[in-house]
């Protein structure tokens, strides 16, 4: 399905297109020596890196490195104390319709059915009844939930309900998804195919994805680029490059050597970082 048809308001004039593309070889998110202090205290220093229109970055990092912060400036939630962060060369001032925000909890409405719950940020938006309706049903089956959008969230699983959750910020149409452990609170068998699920919305949308989890499996399988970030070491991160084949969601990737092999470079990067 191609969401662009869908979501688009106006078609592009020749001079939009025109700025498009060069956008499309620029970073669309970029920090630049990134710091917060809170309370006195450091929570992030001299954070920096670029991200490209249409990666998949994952983040690794024990507790307290500062992954959730950095997100959250991302999102707009927090602003920086120092250095700037930009998305589409604009300096980050606030919450933004350009970026998503998927959580570890559902974060649903549970008075609303499915399809209202997709349907919120462009009621707000002030889109009318059935341009909400068209959005939420191409949505709801681009997410595997065609069928439920009469439903409640108490009448659907753990793994349904994130996909809702999913599906709520993809109706906004946003050039980048932020995900913190979305998946943290599901059984591992639903945990991998909603692994699998990502990448395959991620092809059909064209976002930008920043990916946050604990889970080295998890890390390697969704990311074109690992940050692992460091212990006691604020705004130092390695970075490791995945290159497993097409398609990305095969779940036979799992078992390929590339996959086995960054495995295990992160696995003995974090032991020697917590020794």
């Amino acid at each position: 399905m191609d969401m662009s048809s869908t979501l688009a308001l106006s078609p592009q004039s020749t001079s939009e297109q025109s700025e498009d593309a060069a956008r499309s070889v620029k970073p669309i998110l970029r920090f630049d020596r990134v710091g917060l202090e809170y309370d006195g205290r450091d929570v992030l220093k001299e954070l920096s890196f670029s991200v490209n229109r249409g990666e998949v970055i994952t983040v690794l990092g024990p507790s307290g490195c500062g992954k959730t912060t950095m997100l959250n400036i991302v999102a707009g939630f927090l602003q920086p104390s120092s250095g700037i962060a930009l998305v589409n060369d604009r300096e980050i001032a606030g919450p933004g319709p350009d970026r998503g925000v998927v959580f570890q909890s559902y974060a649903l409405f549970d008075w609303m059915t499915v399809e209202d719950n997709i349907a919120f940020s462009l009621r707000c938006s002030g889109k009318n009844r059935s341009q909400q309706n068209a959005v939420a049903k191409d949505v709801a089956k681009l997410v595997g939930l065609q069928g439920f959008e009469k439903s409640y969230p108490y009448q659907l699983s753990g793994g349904m309900r994130q996909r809702c959750g999913l599906a709520r910020v993809l109706a906004a149409n946003p050039s980048v998804m932020l995900m913190d452990e979305p998946f943290a609170a599901v059984d591992v068998q639903t945990r991998e195919t909603l692994q699998e699920e990502i990448l395959r919305i991620k092809t059909e949308t064209k976002c930008t994805i920043i990916f946050i989890t604990h889970s080295i499996d998890e890390a390697v399988f969704l990311a074109d680029r690992i940050f692992l970030m460091r212990k006691g070491r604020l705004g130092a991160f390695d970075e490791f490059t995945v290159n497993l084949p097409e398609p990305r969601g095969s779940s036979e990737n799992r078992l390929h050597p590339e996959f086995l092999s960054v495995r295990e470079q992160i696995y003995r990067a974090m032991r020697a970082d917590a020794s």
